[in-house]
C-alpha cells in the first residue's frame, strides 16, 4: 500500500497519507464540502456518516458521505463550490 495517494479536489491535486478520508482531503485542499441553502460553507461535523454535512460528489457519485470514504489514487472529488 502506498504511503501517499493523490486525489483531485475541484480540479486541484492533493497529496494525502494513505488511509485518509475524502473529507480530510477536502479540508487539506481548503474546500468546504458543500454550501448551505443560505450560502454558508459546510464541513464534516460528526465524522461517522450520520449528519450528512460532508456530502460531495466522489467519482461521479453525488451526495457521497466523504467522511466514510477512504482516498484512492486518481479519485475525483467535486464539492458545491
Amino acid at each position: 500500500m502506498p504511503s501517499e495517494v493523490i486525489v483531485t479536489v475541484n480540479g486541484s491535486q492533493v497529496s494525502v497519507p494513505s488511509g485518509t478520508t475524502v473529507a480530510v482531503a477536502m479540508m487539506v485542499a481548503g474546500k468546504p464540502c458543500r454550501t448551505s441553502v443560505t450560502g454558508e460553507p459546510r464541513g464534516p461535523l460528526c465524522g461517522m456518516g450520520i449528519c450528512f454535512e460532508c456530502r460531495a460528489m466522489v467519482n461521479g457519485v453525488p451526495h457521497s458521505r466523504s467522511c466514510q470514504i477512504l482516498c484512492e489514487s486518481g479519485m475525483d472529488v467535486k464539492t458545491d463550490e
